[in-house]
């Protein structure tokens, strides 16, 4: 699988990206699947919305913990093997989660989700940039960035659907059965590799040294927060947006609701171009045209029928994720040393941030209201747009390494 041959045949190249993104939809199917089971798990569980909603997005407790530690640790990781061991491993939560008696063992089994599926992304992140060069690069992070953004979709279909058919306890075996296929694709087709060594410098740095440097550069900070901010946004969204639409006047029936997360749809063809706009327009006027595409889709959010909440879902998904998208990008770009403690430390600021966002809107939710929650949705993404107006112009539209920057 590794891209390393300068002219490999199209369809050689294609069918190359095709196991890529399926190897980032099943890494992350499990990821927010929960979330369009919502309203039966908190009947199940006997529960609030709110106290529902931080156990379904307790996985993001456990992304960001594993990102960073695999980012510290990642040069002394075997790329292949760390993988498949973690998508394997995945599916032992996955099938506990069919028996969680309580609320308190079903938010510990998300949070070991959080850290099989994190440490499995990462280390394929670094495995598809160190095996690939140039263009290659590229396609191959494009493509398994767009199987990641088909899981949101998928995932969510196929809990809604066979919940609804076989019951809860079946949709979490039939995800620890995805979980298994996706450390056999791994283990089959992905090539041996060691683990890269640590350059000098940063091996006899400590991990609160490497940390700190990167929390010097102004950039990196801004973009931590951009990071922190859209999850909470995007979460704090499709979270809650479940129990309006299962409520009245809306009122759509389990299945229906599955059907509604067609609205990723548009996302998956939008989110690979972010780089080549990037590249074109700059980092910070694409997180303004990104950012504000969410924000003005928050209002439809409010409307008493389901066509105009659709349109509103799909500006939402397509703006968050393309900025997440430019995000991503622009850490790699801006770190001066450590990308992978640097993109460790983005990903946690981001998991975090949808942990945030599935406890403050979920209390804002349960005491004020709809309305109420959807005006912080909004705030948390003119904030975030405000961070990425302190992105100076000088290293805002450059494509030469941000890292030529201090901050």
């Amino acid at each position: 699988m590794a891209a390393t041959a300068p002219s490999a045949p199209e369809p050689h190249a294609l069918l190359r990206r095709i196991v890529i993104g399926l190897i980032g939809f099943l890494t992350l199917v499990d990821l927010f699947a929960a979330q369009a089971i919502l309203p039966t798990l908190a009947r199940m569980y006997r529960v609030p919305p709110s106290s529902m909603g931080v156990a379904v997005n307790a996985s993001t407790i456990g992304m960001a913990m594993s990102a960073l530690v695999v980012a510290l640790i990642s040069h002394r990781l075997p790329r292949r093997g760390g993988i498949w061991v973690s998508l394997a491993l995945l599916a032992i939560p996955t099938t506990l989660l069919a028996h969680a008696p309580d609320l308190a063992t079903f938010t510990a089994l998300r949070i070991v989700q959080g850290l099989f599926m994190s440490a499995a992304f990462t280390l394929t992140m670094a495995y598809l940039s160190e095996q690939n060069t140039g263009a290659a690069t590229a396609g191959a992070l494009a493509a398994y960035i767009t199987g990641s953004v088909a899981s949101n979709l998928v995932g969510r279909l196929v809990s809604s659907a066979v919940a609804s058919v076989a019951g809860v306890a079946i949709n979490f075996y039939v995800f620890a059965a995805l979980n298994l296929a996706g450390a056999a694709l791994v283990f089959f087709t992905l090539s041996r590799t060691p683990s890269m060594a640590a350059a000098v410098g940063e091996m006899r740095r400590s991990a609160v040294e490497r940390i700190a440097a990167h929390f010097r550069n102004t950039c990196l900070v801004a973009s931590f927060g951009i990071g922190f901010l859209v999850l909470f946004a995007f979460l704090g969204t499709f979270t809650y947006v479940n129990f309006v639409l299962a409520a009245k006047p809306l009122a759509l029936k389990p299945m229906a609701l599955g059907l509604v997360y067609f609205v990723f749809l548009p996302a998956m063809v939008t989110t690979p171009l972010a780089g080549r706009v990037t590249n074109r327009f700059g980092p910070r006027p694409t997180f303004f045209a990104s950012l504000g595409l969410a924000i003005a889709g928050l209002p439809l959010l409010l409307a008493s029928t389901i066509a105009p909440v659709i349109a509103g879902l799909t500006m939402i998904g397509v703006g968050t994720f393309f900025a997440q998208a430019t995000a991503t990008g622009f850490v790699g770009r801006a770190a001066k040393t450590d990308r992978a403690a640097a993109s460790g430390i983005y990903l946690a600021s981001y998991y975090l941030g949808g942990l945030a966002g599935a406890a403050v809107i979920g209390q804002i939710y349960d005491h004020l209201g709809w309305p109420a929650a959807v005006s912080i949705v909004g705030a948390s993404l003119v904030a975030a747009a405000g961070l990425a107006a302190l992105l100076r112009p000088a290293t805002a539209g450059s494509r030469v390494q941000l890292a030529a920057q201090t901050a």
